[in-house]
């Protein structure tokens, strides 16, 4: 299981999240590509930064939305949103390639990410657009009880998908983020984080908010690099999970999504 973060959110002189205290404890840094945050220098530093501490490197597209952070859901069209996707991720595997480091898969930011997975029209059109783009490169999606559709569905496109946890958000009784308008939906006590952490990882399991106990067997846990608590939850992470080589689970994942093996879900 590995540890992903979101990375590169500052924007000119805007400065947001600690990324080089936390670089060094991650696998997987989501890079934003400056549609919900970031710029051009932005992302090429996040990406140096990235290589130095060899942390793989994806891609993390959002809705075009710089004031709300990618937190608002834009009403678009096939090809809109087709194109807004693919011209992130070839933005930011161009840095990538310059830096000769490789991009090594998508993951969506925000409100793009949270309507892929309630919404089987845009998690396909976001499929297709991979598929066109480069279909080797997995998609992280979020670890909930029926993944067997979304793996049904990136199969049928030949995508891999990797799944993922988080630490410091709360559940609701369908393996869904809480909305972060509903009291509770964040955690920020250490020792919160902490317990769910260890119950993902040792139980395959979550508390949703109302208590009830759900299945998250996940090839990855997300900090949230813009929080508070993302350096001492980095740091909390990387003593739980020993480090390994980037992309183990991911090729599991890999597999059950074409079919090959049981796999990660």
């Amino acid at each position: 299981m590995k540890i992903n973060c979101d990375m590169g959110e500052s924007y000119g002189i805007w400065k947001m999240g600690n990324d080089e205290q936390v670089m060094p404890y991650l696998d997987m840094a989501n890079i934003a590509c400056g549609m919900h945050a970031s710029d051009p220098t932005v992302m090429l530093n996040t990406v140096r930064l990235a290589k130095q501490h060899q942390v793989s490197i994806g891609a993390h597209p959002g809705y075009a939305d710089l004031q709300g952070f990618g937190r608002r859901a834009i009403a678009m069209n096939k090809d809109e949103l087709a194109a807004l996707f693919i011209y992130q991720i070839g933005a930011l595997a161009a840095i990538c390639k310059s830096e000769s480091v490789p991009l090594s898969y998508v993951k969506p930011h925000g409100a793009l990410y949270n309507t892929m997975m309630q919404d089987d029209q845009v998690f396909v059109t976001l499929l297709e657009a991979l598929q066109r783009l480069d279909p080797s490169l997995p998609l992280v999606v979020m670890a909930v009880p029926n993944h067997e559709k979304y793996q049904a569905l990136a199969a049928e496109h030949g995508i891999s998908l990797w799944f993922e946890a988080f630490v410091d958000r709360a559940y609701d009784q369908n393996g869904r983020l809480v909305a972060r308008n509903v009291p509770g939906s964040s955690h920020h006590e250490l020792d919160k984080i902490c317990q769910q952490a260890r119950q993902i990882i040792e139980q395959g399991t979550v508390t949703t908010l109302d208590g009830q106990t759900i299945s998250v067997h996940a090839d990855t846990l997300c900090i949230h690099g813009d929080g508070p608590q993302a350096l001492p939850t980095a740091t909390l992470l990387r003593e739980l999970l020993p480090a390994g080589t980037v992309g183990d689970k991911g090729r599991n994942s890999n597999q059950a999504a074409t079919g090959e093996a049981g796999g990660g879900q």
